[in-house]
């Protein structure tokens, strides 16, 4: 019968460095084999929600700017069509949702009015706030001008109906409108050079 070998210090330490490299070399090469994929997969959510929220064109421009509030830069994607500006989709944020981030895509005509928005991404409860993404939610931002139009929800004195049992949520969706709207009216829809 083989030796038993006699557990020392030294060989819990090799062996905790041998187990801790493959371990770390594993998830090494599952983050690089991942990494443009998931990449690619974003991008092409991006791009699918600009397309969604501005109408048909053949050439967007990309430019950050800084809101009046907030430490992150928004994204601006000023799309064009035969050299004529259209609309520009404004890559929007709060952090006042229910559970933290929400991300929104908001589409504006070259007046302010909105055509459409998008829900990029968001950890709200699943039934309830996860409802910001259907059409009964989302429908009544279109085709308004938030000059014209609170947005707030109704309970705080505002015109937006809100999602029921989630006054937060959609609040937080509010937000990041109104976060959107500010900033473009302050840039000029993305055409201040």
């Amino acid at each position: 019968m083989a030796a038993k070998t006699q557990s020392t210090f030294l060989n819990m330490v090799v062996v905790l460095f041998v187990v801790t490299a493959f371990a770390g070399l594993a998830l090494g090469s599952v983050y690089n084999l991942t990494k443009e994929p998931i990449e690619i997969a974003k991008q092409a959510k991006l791009n699918d929600a600009i397309k969604a929220v501005v109408p048909d064109f053949d050439q967007i421009v990309k430019k950050k700017v800084f809101p009046i509030d907030g430490n992150d830069s928004l994204q601006f994607y000023v799309a064009s069509k035969n050299g004529q500006v259209i609309g520009t989709a404004v890559e929007t944020y709060t952090m006042k949702g229910f559970s933290g981030l929400v991300k929104l895509m908001v589409g504006f005509l070259p007046d302010g009015t909105i055509n459409n928005i998008s829900v990029l991404e968001q950890k709200e409860t699943p039934g309830l706030g996860t409802k910001m993404t259907e059409p009964k939610f989302k429908d009544q931002f279109l085709g308004i001008h938030p000059a014209d139009f609170s947005l707030k929800v109704k309970k705080d004195k505002g015109n937006v109906d809100a999602i029921t049992a989630a006054t937060i949520s959609s609040r937080a969706f509010c937000d990041a409108v109104q976060r959107a709207y500010d900033t473009f009216e302050k840039d000029k829809g993305g055409n201040q050079e």
